[in-house]
């Protein structure tokens, strides 16, 4: 009996046969899916698509435009905040300038799923079948509007830069602070704003504020530093002061603040404000305070003892000075800022060239070297007396070698106080009577 039996070779044939013919069912039934989704929702919005939170999906785009229209009043409803502190500003979308489009936000909403190929479509539509999806609203946003808005905020936020400044009433110091300079960035604002609206939600847009620094902020240490130097009278001294020296001198408080100034310095871009007694005011009072404290130094005058040979002191040198106006006015301001009101003038003591304390010997004086002597015959007794008193100022003055004499800086104040009397003398071509008469002639006679 014979049996037939099917060959090997023949099963790949079989195999890839079948694999074929499932391949080929799957994609059919894959078409046959597609195409009959696609007729289903042929004219409507595919499953699972929603605009702003509000399912639209089997709508045609003409009823989804009607529902969005119904169910989304965000626009006239909805609240933007604006905060600049604890002041806040609440505007609806629609007084922003934002317009909702139901018609285009629905056809937007009905185009998920049909646009972008076939595969990328396909994928569409299983995402929103699957997940969902929500599709942004179409809206118009008319910055124009929303402009004009924050430029009315801006009327009330933005403020000038304000440096801090000091002044005077009367005597009392006034310190205002500074103040920051504040500007809305509109436009930075704005793109916030337009982010804000799409979101289709209630919240808060960042107002963006800029900021400029004033240079100065605060005074108040200056402030504190002027009502010091206004808080009593400023008394300059001469320092050393011996009996018979000039001064004290008093500057009272009005006085002072008609002197005081304020200055703004600017240093690496940093400034700073400085008071004190204006330079210039301080240098005006202090050149006439010079005037009496500045004095030559004095030798000291002797006689010559035949006698004993030596010289006697008759009167005693005298230190001189010279006083700095441009150190005393930094002096003065310094002591002031310090909260001390009793000041020393800076001033330079110069030491005679022969003090009380002298030997003859040093000086090469041991013996009368000369005399000599005036007659004054007709002279009258008041012209005596003038010639007498004139001589008393050079009694006892010493004479360098090679030294010009002058007598114009040895003699005292012709003055009836200092001993001379009425005469006849020589002015203007005409012989009147004055004080000092004789005095001249005495100092034509001398050899």
């Amino acid at each position: 009996m014979n049996t037939s039996l099917p060959l090997q070779h023949d099963f790949p044939k079989q195999a890839l046969a079948t694999l074929v013919g499932g391949i080929s069912t799957f994609f059919a039934i894959v078409i046959v899916w597609v195409l009959g989704y696609q007729l289903i929702y042929a004219g409507r919005i595919f499953p699972g698509v929603s605009v702003a939170g509000v399912d639209i999906s089997g709508l045609s785009p003409g009823d989804a435009a009607v529902k969005l229209s119904q169910t989304l009043s965000y626009p006239h409803t909805g609240k933007v905040l604006f905060r600049d502190g604890e002041r806040v500003w609440v505007a609806s979308p629609s007084e922003l300038g934002m317009v909702f489009d139901p018609t285009a936000s629905a056809m937007a909403a009905y185009n998920y799923g049909r646009k972008g190929g076939l595969f990328s479509a396909l994928s569409g539509q299983i995402s929103a079948g699957g997940l969902g999806v929500d599709v942004p609203p179409v809206v118009i946003f008319d910055q124009r509007v929303a402009y004009n808005y924050l430029q009315n905020i801006s009327t009330q936020v933005n403020q000038s830069v304000v440096e801090a400044s000091l002044r005077l009433e009367g005597t009392n110091v006034i310190a205002e602070s500074g103040q920051y300079g504040r500007a809305l960035n509109l436009d930075a604002t704005l793109i916030y704003l337009g982010a804000q609206l799409q979101s289709f939600r209630d919240g808060e847009v960042q107002l963006v504020i800029q900021e400029t620094a004033p240079k100065l902020l605060d005074v108040s240490s200056q402030a504190e530093a002027a009502r010091r130097i206004l808080s009593a009278p400023l008394i300059v001294t001469v320092p050393n002061a011996r009996a018979g020296d000039p001064g004290p001198w008093t500057f009272d408080v009005p006085v002072l603040a008609n002197m005081l100034a304020v200055s703004v310095i600017e240093n690496n871009g940093v400034a700073e404000m400085q008071v004190g007694l204006d330079p210039a005011s301080l240098r005006k009072s202090l050149t006439d305070l010079k005037n009496f404290v500045d004095q030559h130094p004095q030798n000291a005058r002797f006689v010559f003892n035949d006698e004993t040979r030596i010289i006697e002191p008759i009167a005693p040198s005298a230190i001189g000075r010279v006083m700095d106006v441009e150190a005393s006015i930094v002096a003065i301001n310094d002591a002031l800022l310090r909260g001390e009101h009793t000041v020393n003038l800076s001033v330079a003591e110069e030491a005679p060239a022969v003090q009380d304390t002298a030997v003859g010997t040093d000086l090469g004086i041991v013996e009368l070297v000369t005399e000599h002597t005036t007659y004054f015959y007709g002279s009258s007794a008041s012209r005596i007396q003038n010639i007498e008193a004139a001589a008393k100022s050079f009694h006892g003055v010493l004479v360098a070698p090679g030294e010009i004499f002058s007598m114009g800086n040895y003699i005292s104040d012709i003055s009836l106080e200092n001993g001379f009397a009425e005469a006849l003398i020589i002015y203007g071509g005409r012989t009147i009577k004055g004080v000092g008469g004789g005095v001249m002639s005495a100092i034509k006679s001398l050899p």
